[in-house]
């Protein structure tokens, strides 16, 4: 997370607005890049529609993962979907010895106020995690993880699907579809 932007001479920000721009339709592209590799045995236009029908099914799918990690990058907050994925990973960790050493890897990464990929929750939630790090349990982010989430589904996950790189992707599936049924008249 950014510290100080308002102090910043405009100049600055204007090229940071340009480069995001530039880097966003980079990112788009590597995207559908990506997807059309996939799709060639695996993604179907079926698989792809059924993201749109809840954020749960676009999270369990491995493509539709890969897509939303994508667009995340695309708009400099992957951090949400890695904080995501590495509770998940921490929860099932059966190794107390572990869970202490993962759980401080997360808060260092993730959470604490120097965080190289601090996630945006409330201070509140922060403290309770802080708290809930000394003495580590499988469920000790649970309240972080459930924000991060709620903010992902209501905030990041409508507009991957009015995105242009997911767009493409059901367009690109859809002309597939009609070829293939095309072929077999």
């Amino acid at each position: 997370m950014c510290r100080g932007l308002a102090a910043l001479p405009n100049t600055c920000l204007e090229r940071a607005k340009g480069l995001k721009a530039r880097v966003s339709s980079f990112l788009d592209w590597r995207l559908l890049c990506y997807a059309y590799k996939l799709r060639k045995p695996r993604l179907t236009l079926e698989e792809c529609l059924r993201w749109k029908e809840s954020f749960e099914k676009l999270l369990s799918s491995k493509h539709g993962l890969y897509a939303f990690r994508a667009f995340l990058v695309s708009e400099f907050s992957e951090e949400n979907i890695a904080f995501y994925l590495a509770c998940e990973d921490y929860r099932n960790t059966k190794s107390p010895a572990k869970l202490r050493s993962k759980a401080q890897r997360i808060y260092n990464e993730f959470i604490g106020s120097e965080a190289p990929r601090e996630v945006n929750i409330d201070h509140e939630t922060r403290d309770i995690t802080q708290a809930n790090v000394k003495s580590p349990t499988p469920t000790c982010f649970d309240s972080a993880q459930y924000r991060i989430y709620i903010l992902m589904e209501k905030d990041c996950y409508p507009r991957f699907l009015r995105s242009s790189a997911y767009r493409d992707l059901v367009s690109q599936l859809t002309k597939k579809n009609a070829k293939a049924a095309t072929k077999k008249a």
